[in-house]
């Protein structure tokens, strides 16, 4: 009797054994390491970067975050969760789930597959001096659009290091409304006033369902900022300043409408290239080389930090507004795992 007990109880746990290596289940997941997630940034690269650029801070959004950080207790946690669910999406991009034949098995978790569309809310708070026309809030979608399905025509000039990684995003914008009220207010800040109907700015239509972008004079020459996912809902979009707005000869170098897609990036859960911080300071994306602070005008190629060659073309560096022109496949899956289920942007295709 005993051994017939053995011999039930070794079948049992073969078949077990079977079913473990032959299936999926629907809750398996890659394991992922989150020991170098950071979201506070050093004001120190800040201070550099201003004296640096001609142009002054051309993105504040790492700035916005840190103070939003101080003010919103669960900001930090719900940012945590947002970057395990993109890490563990794109862990398990390309695993192939198997099973016994005839039986069913779960899809692969991957990142969202597929064209994104999503509408665009331009809220302008307009200065006398500083027309935003609808000339450049059409450029601006315009710009959008090439840049995020890789129809920038500079992209034929990527050196043959970076040219098999140059990402077609797939998302396309579409103006979903205008909202525009007149101020003499020459400087808006950083602190999100232009967002506040009741502080004289635009409130932020369905954000949940819409990109809001706030076109104003943000002054302190910061050509723009954004909100990364996981902030407060009221407050969510980018903000560009009137003249870095579409095609615009106010923005001089910055005035193709590339500080938008800089920003959106930002919206779209995108660290700078060089990671906020020095060679050990990661973006989070496997393909773009380590580098240990911005790059500006049109670099001489090749630019070499860190015992790399930086991507100078990619949009979330610094550079002029023509010497940026892709993002790589590792920034497109970040950007994607955010629309996939549970993500923190789901509402936006769903």
């Amino acid at each position: 009797m005993k051994k017939l007990f053995l011999s039930l109880a070794i079948l049992a746990l073969a078949v077990a054994a079977c079913q473990t290596n032959d299936e999926v289940t629907p809750n398996q997941e890659a394991a992922v390491d989150m020991s170098d997630f950071f979201v506070y940034t050093s004001d120190d690269l800040s201070a550099k970067s201003t004296k640096e650029s001609n142009n002054g801070d051309k993105c504040h959004s790492m700035q916005v975050l840190n103070r939003q950080l101080q003010e919103n207790p669960g900001l930090e946690q719900r940012m945590y969760e947002i970057e395990k669910h993109t890490r563990t999406l794109i862990a398990n991009k390309g695993v192939v789930a198997t099973g016994k034949p005839g039986g069913t098995t779960p899809p692969p978790t991957t990142p969202y597959v597929g064209a994104i569309s999503i509408p665009v809310i331009v809220n302008i708070i307009e200065h006398p001096s500083h027309p935003v026309t609808q000339a450049h809030i059409d450029s601006q979608i315009a710009i959008l659009n090439q840049d995020f399905n890789n129809q920038n025509p500079k992209t034929t000039g990527v050196p043959g290091l970076f040219a098999g990684l140059v990402a077609n995003v797939q998302i396309t914008y579409t103006l979903a409304g205008v909202n525009k009220r007149l101020s003499t207010k020459t400087a808006w800040g950083t602190r999100d006033a232009m967002k506040s109907a009741s502080k004289g700015g635009i409130n932020a239509t369905d954000p949940a369902n819409n990109l809001n972008i706030w076109v104003c004079e943000i002054g302190g020459g910061i050509l723009g900022y954004a909100q990364f996912p996981g902030g407060t809902l009221a407050t969510d979009g980018v903000v560009i300043g009137s003249d870095y707005f579409g095609e615009n000869t106010a923005g001089g170098v910055y005035g193709h409408g590339r500080t938008a897609t800089h920003e959106v990036g930002h919206w779209l859960n995108l660290r700078h290239i060089w990671g906020d911080g020095g060679c050990s300071v990661d973006d989070y994306v496997l393909d773009t080389p380590t580098s240990d602070g911005p790059n500006y005008g049109c670099p001489t190629y090749p630019t070499v930090r860190c015992s790399s060659t930086d991507m100078t073309m990619n949009y979330m560096d610094y550079t002029y507004d023509d010497c940026m022109y892709m993002f790589s496949n590792g920034q497109n899956d970040r950007m994607r795992t955010i629309f996939a289920a549970g993500g923190s942007r789901e509402s936006l295709v769903n």
